[in-house]
């Protein structure tokens, strides 16, 4: 219907009732009823009384449905309180923004344990993606922090150089995605301080799910650290810091494997190398590349063009299926960058250091859920979607929940433009299992 009033003549009022901007959201609400994880949440330790009005489980699925939605701070679930979707997942109320920075240095207080029941209950969640051997990645992130927050210090920062910051440890698994275990650091803290430990608490909370090869870059290393890795018999590849006493023995090197790939020319050795913190030699590879360029009659190399990376290994593979190995690694960067601009995994949530692990391994789980989710229900095309593309497609509808015959229904905008996919998504829920 064509219209020929302007704007400024529209009458406006604010009388829609049980309305919300998030009405696509259902299908996520419905998966996290299907798979039960408000069960699961009941069963943490930690416990209010009984006449309270909000239960711990109700706070943390309203914490990780905010940050599924795309709330960055605590002050921006203000938005969600009136939702009435949201409301009736929850039970009828949601709890005003402020409540939740209490309930998350209360929760440190009043349940020592949660931390890692939380971690027992992400690898819940993501057992059912996981594959049968894992490849685990690992990588640290520096979150800025903007004011005294305790545990934050002065390190190591690429982005805000002498502003404090926390440095989270990172373990992903390489081919589903998925993060497997985090903890929160002090930001003057290096990329590999409590690797160790923090990597024998991953593979307990694995299980007997084995790993078979992992990854890391040049901030982690040591013989604590290698010796970690060969003792469980999982092959490693890690990039190794550029030392003159390594270029050297890289110099006396005359016979390089050469492998050419479009425009750049590759080679590869492998040398048998022991650092000076080493306690015994390891296999070292080194790869070298430069752009080709040609004259028209030749093609002129330099021994200034080369570009060269070390890779500490216990692998016997080529060189070249190593480097290429360890690139994949890359895509580890992605996901941390997810879980920041997704999931706010970068935005402190109170000056408490414990409870901002928890906020953490919160937003984490979130991740995990939503990466889950894509999984089981999904079609391939949308599988790769970043959590801020499916929101804007699937999960910011216009809707009015509404109650007819003893029936409480949804009703979504009439041109929603994915409706189609939409409940193509919700008929996969109903039949999971």
């Amino acid at each position: 219907m064509k219209s020929t009033t302007p704007v400024s003549k529209i009458k406006t009022e604010f009388s829609l009732e049980n309305a919300t901007s998030f009405g696509g959201v259902k299908i996520f609400l419905e998966y996290l009823e299907k798979i039960k994880l408000s069960q699961a949440l009941r069963g943490l330790s930690c416990v209010k009384a009984r006449n309270s009005l909000f239960p711990v489980y109700r706070i943390l699925l309203y914490l990780i449905v905010g940050w599924m939605l795309g709330c960055e701070r605590l002050f921006h679930f203000r938005k969600l309180q009136h939702d009435s979707l949201l409301k009736q997942f929850l039970g009828g109320r949601c709890p005003h923004h402020t409540l939740l920075y209490k309930e998350l240095i209360r929760m440190r207080t009043s349940c020592p344990h949660l931390r890692s029941e939380l971690r027992t209950l992400n690898q819940t969640v993501i057992q059912p993606c996981l594959p049968s051997a894992l490849i685990l990645d690992l990588d640290s992130t520096v979150e800025t922090v903007y004011g005294d927050q305790v545990g934050a210090a002065k390190g190591t920062n690429p982005h805000k150089p002498g502003r404090k910051s926390y440095h989270p440890l990172l373990a992903f698994e390489g081919q589903s995605r998925l993060c497997l275990n985090a903890v929160l650091r002090s930001g003057n803290t290096h990329s590999s301080t409590d690797a160790a430990s923090f990597l024998n608490e991953t593979f307990e909370l694995l299980g007997k799910r084995p790993v078979k090869y992992a990854r890391f870059d040049k901030g982690f290393g040591g013989e604590d650290f290698y010796s970690l890795w060969e003792s469980k018999n999982i092959g490693y590849v890690g990039k190794l810091k550029w030392t003159k006493r390594l270029a050297a023995e890289v110099a006396a090197c005359r016979y390089w494997k050469r492998f050419v790939d479009e425009d750049w020319i590759i080679e590869g050795i492998a040398l048998i190398y022991k650092a000076t913190s080493w306690k015994k030699p390891r296999r070292v590879v080194v790869i070298r590349k430069t752009q080709v360029i040609e004259d028209g009659q030749a093609c002129l190399v330099l021994d200034t063009d080369w570009q060269y990376e070390a890779i500490v290994t216990n692998l016997e593979w080529e060189p070249i299926d190593l480097w290429r190995f360890y690139n994949q690694r890359c895509s580890m960067e992605n996901y941390i960058k997810e879980a920041k601009h997704g999931f706010s995994i970068n935005r402190i949530a109170t000056s408490d250091f414990e409870a901002n692990e928890i906020d953490l391994l919160i937003k984490l789980l979130a991740y995990n859920l939503f990466e889950r989710f894509k999984r089981d229900c999904c079609e391939p095309v949308h599988q790769g979607y970043t959590i801020a593309r499916f929101r804007l497609e699937f999960f910011h509808c216009a809707a009015t929940l509404i109650r007819h015959s003893r029936n409480v229904i949804l009703r979504l905008a009439k041109d929603f433009a994915n409706r189609h996919v939409w409940k193509r998504i919700e008929a996969r829920i109903a039949i999971l299992e």
